[in-house]
C-alpha cells in the first residue's frame, strides 16, 4: 500500500507549535529591552528602601517588576490596567521578562503607583540626566531646541459627557425665550462650571482645539522629540507661579486666545538659563508674535521716513 505524502495536521499539533514558538522566541522588543536597559539602576536607593520597607513585610512582587509591566503598558498604548493584566496573563514573554510568578491584580497596580507617584516623578526626572548626553550624541543642535505645548488629560466625569451639554444648552435656549437678545449657544459657556463636580482638580480647560474637563499639563520637548519636562497646572503648580491664576471670562474666545500665552511665561523665564535655545511655540502664537513684530518693523520705518523727508 503507498504511503500517503500528505498528513493530516491536527489541532493539538498547531497549538504546540504555536505555543513552541510563543516560550521559545522572545520578541525583538523584550529582547532590545533586557539587553540595553539596565532597570535596577534606575531605581534610587530611596524608592527602593521606601517599597521594601513597608512595615517590615517581605513583598510579593519586586519592585523591578512594577517598573518594568508600567513600561510595558506604555509601549503598547495600555489605556487601562485591566489590559495590561490581560496580555501579561496571556503572555510568557511579557510575564517573564517583567519577573512576575503570578500576575498581580488591579488593585495592586493601583495601589503602587498612588503610594509610590512621587518617587516614579524623581524616577523620571533622572531619566531627564541620563538620556541628555545621548540625546547630544544624536543631534547637538536639535538638543539645544525647546517646544512647549500644552495638551490636557480628559478623565472619565460627567461634566464631559455630551449629555451635560445638552443640558446646559437647554437651559441657556429656555433664557434666551425671555430674554430674545441673548445668544444661548455663547451665553451656555458662562453656564457651565467651572470645575467637576467629582473631582475639584478636574477643570474646564481649553486643550487640543475644544472646551473640555481636564487635568492641564504643559510638555517641553527639545528638538528630537524626547520630552524634557511634563509639569501639571493644578494648585501647587499655580502657588509657585501666581501669575497664571486668571479669572474665566463669559467669553470662550478670550479664554482660549489667552491660555497658552499664559501658561507659556514660567517656561519662558526657565528657558533663559539655557544657551544657544530655540523656542518654538504654537502656530498661531509664532504668527502673532510675527505680526507684532512686523507692526514694530513698520513703526520704526515711519519714523525713519519722517526723518528723512521732513
Amino acid at each position: 500500500m503507498p504511503n500517503n505524502k500528505f498528513s493530516q495536521i491536527s489541532l493539538f499539533d498547531i497549538y504546540e507549535d504555536v505555543n513552541t514558538s510563543f516560550t521559545e522566541k522572545k520578541s525583538e522588543l523584550v529582547s532590545l529591552l533586557e539587553k540595553h536597559i539596565d532597570f535596577s539602576s534606575l531605581i534610587s536607593y530611596e524608592f527602593r528602601h521606601a517599597f521594601y520597607s513597608n512595615i517590615g513585610r517581605k513583598h510579593k512582587y519586586h519592585l523591578e517588576s512594577f517598573i518594568k509591566a508600567l513600561i510595558i503598558q506604555k509601549l503598547f498604548a495600555f489605556n487601562l490596567d485591566s489590559q495590561l493584566i490581560l496580555v501579561l496573563k496571556n503572555s510568557n514573554t511579557l510575564r517573564d521578562f517583567c519577573g512576575f510568578d503570578k500576575v498581580p491584580d488591579g488593585s495592586y497596580f493601583t495601589r503602587f503607583k498612588q503610594k509610590y507617584c512621587n518617587y516614579l516623578v524623581a524616577m523620571f526626572h533622572n531619566l531627564v540626566d541620563i538620556t541628555e548626553p545621548i540625546c547630544r550624541e544624536i543631534d547637538a543642535k536639535k538638543a539645544d531646541y525647546l517646544i512647549f505645548d500644552t495638551t490636557g488629560i480628559e478623565p472619565y466625569v460627567a461634566e464631559n459627557n455630551p449629555k451635560f451639554l445638552n443640558t446646559k444648552l437647554k437651559e441657556a435656549k429656555k433664557l434666551s425665550k425671555t430674554y430674545p437678545e441673548y445668544n444661548p449657544y455663547m451665553g451656555v459657556y458662562s453656564l457651565l462650571p467651572d470645575i467637576s463636580k467629582a473631582n475639584a482638580d478636574v477643570k474646564q480647560q481649553y486643550i487640543n482645539g475644544h472646551y473640555c474637563y481636564a487635568h492641564k499639563l504643559g510638555v517641553m520637548t527639545n528638538g528630537i522629540g524626547i520630552i524634557r519636562d511634563i509639569s501639571f497646572f493644578d494648585d501647587s503648580f499655580k502657588k509657585l507661579h501666581p501669575d497664571l491664576v486668571s479669572k474665566k471670562s463669559d467669553n470662550p474666545d478670550i479664554d482660549r486666545k489667552s491660555v497658552i500665552l499664559t501658561h507659556l511665561n514660567p517656561y519662558y523665564r526657565i528657558s533663559l538659563q539655557f544657551t544657544p535655545i530655540c523656542l518654538f511655540l504654537h502656530s498661531w502664537v509664532t504668527a502673532l508674535l510675527i505680526h507684532m513684530i512686523t507692526i514694530q518693523c513698520l513703526k520704526m520705518i515711519f519714523i525713519l521716513i519722517a526723518f528723512v523727508f521732513l
